[in-house]
């Protein structure tokens, strides 16, 4: 689990926020990086492809590998080749065809999330979801760490072509990490004829129907409308961190050097603060701790807009980032996988991860001009702020639950 997070974790922040480095070093305004960030829109989407994957058999691969494990391969046979193919790209020739490349290594990264996810799910009881997800969280962060700090630092030294080259490289680990795991015990085989029509209401209709069924539908909205605002802040910060540290007057080495040191000590606190809080404290509890700590952690982003840059107050400011993300992350990942069943997990937390991207990837695509309007110091406030609603809904939603719970 540990290195199919590191698989996870690489290609997000490389079609991401160092891709926009990248962008905004050439000259880029941030309107346009704000608007590249729905290259990330398949990562909110994968919904819809998720039933084929959940289902349908790839010839030869599933047959040697098993239905998890092929189309794992698949995908990260996908992103190595994209990534390697934006490597052999320069922006003196143009941006299109570095977002296209961009676009599918998204296409291939979020397909491999669907397997992953399922994976991790079918791979280990109820009991142990929780150290599954603190170990994810923890490949997933160095596979960020690697994407960011490692490719910024390269691409100081070497240039971006040769950063994105090693990148896709590393993808390696995650095709050595498939042909390494087993494949877990199907929960819903697929019988060998079906017609159309019974495949796509099994498929389909029926991981949906069964979400609302277990749940009501009062309560389904409900689960839903918090998973889409729970993220909502730092996905929509999270394009113009890189924008704002380059404006600031950082270089892309000294970035790198807080991320690899501060931030990473930071991302792992966060991730073992969020596993102890899940086992102590529970679900709920982490959760709204950890939506406390992102609205928090934002804020110190305003704070670092004042003043002449400092890498102390950056240092501070990128720890408090890496620690509320991590523990957030932590807790919303054992809250999502309890809302699976067996029977349809890679649709149905294909469900919960594309509807928690969505509006923070929606509202994204505008941030760089909010930024340019706001000024860097109330764009952080106004981030801030999207962080408030989820805390809300789930206060509103355990008031639900426990209503629910028999006396």
């Amino acid at each position: 689990m540990l290195f199919l997070g590191f698989s996870a974790g690489l290609p997000f922040l490389l079609v991401f926020s160092t891709l926009s480095f990248w962008l905004r070093e050439a000259g880029i305004d941030l309107g346009s990086i704000g608007l590249a960030s729905f290259l990330l829109t398949p990562y909110s989407f994968k919904v819809f492809w998720a039933p084929v994957i959940d289902r349908l058999p790839l010839p030869f691969l599933t047959q040697r590998l098993g239905r998890r494990r092929a189309w794992m391969l698949v995908a990260q046979a996908g992103i190595i080749a994209g990534l390697y193919a934006v490597s052999l790209q320069s922006l003196e020739h143009g941006l299109t065809p570095i977002l296209v490349l961009a676009l599918l290594v998204a296409f291939a990264s979020a397909t491999q999330d669907i397997v992953v996810d399922a994976w991790r799910i079918e791979a280990a009881p109820d009991g142990q979801q929780g150290p599954m997800a603190t170990a994810y969280q923890f490949g997933y962060r160095i596979g960020l760490l690697a994407a960011s700090a490692g490719a910024l630092w390269l691409a100081d030294v070497e240039g971006w072509q040769r950063a994105y080259a090693v990148m896709a490289g590393l993808g390696a680990i995650g095709l050595m990490t498939t042909l390494s795991i087993d494949e877990p015990a199907p929960a819903a085989p697929t019988p060998p004829s079906r017609t159309a029509g019974t495949w796509f209401a099994d498929a389909v209709v029926g991981p949906f129907g069964d979400f609302f069924r277990r749940n009501g539908t009062g309560l389904a909205v409900l689960i839903l409308a918090f998973i889409g605002t729970f993220r909502l802040t730092d996905i929509t910060m999270g394009v113009m961190a890189n924008p704002f540290y380059h404006d600031l007057g950082y270089t892309k080495s000294e970035v790198a050097a807080v991320v690899k040191g501060f931030g990473l000590l930071a991302s792992f606190g966060g991730i073992v603060a969020g596993g102890l809080s899940l086992t102590r404290l529970g679900v709920a509890r982490s959760l709204f701790i950890g939506g406390l700590l992102v609205i928090g952690s934002n804020l110190t982003f305003a704070w670092l807009a004042h003043g002449a840059p400092d890498l102390l107050r950056l240092a501070v400011v990128i720890s408090a980032d890496n620690l509320a993300y991590n523990f957030a992350g932590t807790a919303f990942i054992a809250y999502m996988s309890g809302l699976t069943n067996a029977a349809y997990t890679a649709t149905q937390y294909a469900l919960f991860s594309s509807l928690f991207t969505l509006p923070g990837k929606l509202l994204a695509g505008g941030s760089g001009f909010i930024a340019q309007a706001l000024g860097y110091p109330l764009f952080f406030v106004y981030t801030s702020l999207l962080g408030l609603p989820a805390l809300l809904l789930l206060s509103l939603l355990q008031r639900r639950l426990a209503q629910r719970a028999p006396r």
